[in-house]
């Protein structure tokens, strides 16, 4: 199967040798995503609120450009540095998927790229 690389520039650039995904097949593959802001790509701040909420923004307007949506994520893996944060996360995570939601594993971690409080991947399906 060909490989597709999808980038956007609604979305933070990566930062390292990755793409910000992947497109095989019918299955999409999008990199992790931290609370880059697009437009200066620097970190929000805001705490962990406004930190799951860049994320799942990026990862939103990662999926438009691979011509998706939240409905097609079939799986996500949250990174979380302090899982005390997982309620509030949740909160905000679950506004994206309000029905149907996706596979999810979620893992308390001792640090991330930048100094990010959480980081999210997911993969998609067509």
């Amino acid at each position: 199967m060909e490989k597709k690389i999808i980038k956007t520039d609604q979305a933070p650039k990566a930062i390292g040798p990755y793409s910000q995904a992947v497109m095989v097949g019918d299955f999409l593959f999008a990199s992790g995503q931290i609370a880059l802001d697009p437009t200066t790509g620097e970190m929000v701040e805001g705490g962990i609120e406004a930190q799951a909420t860049r994320v799942m923004e990026n990862i939103k307007n990662i999926l438009a450009a691979a011509g998706m949506d939240f409905s097609n994520v079939v799986k996500s893996t949250i990174f979380i540095t302090d899982i005390n944060n997982f309620a509030k996360v949740n909160e905000i995570y679950g506004k994206y998927f309000p029905e149907n939601p996706p596979a999810r594993s979620t893992i308390e971690v001792s640090k991330l790229p930048k100094g990010a409080l959480i980081e999210i991947e997911v993969i998609a399906h067509r």
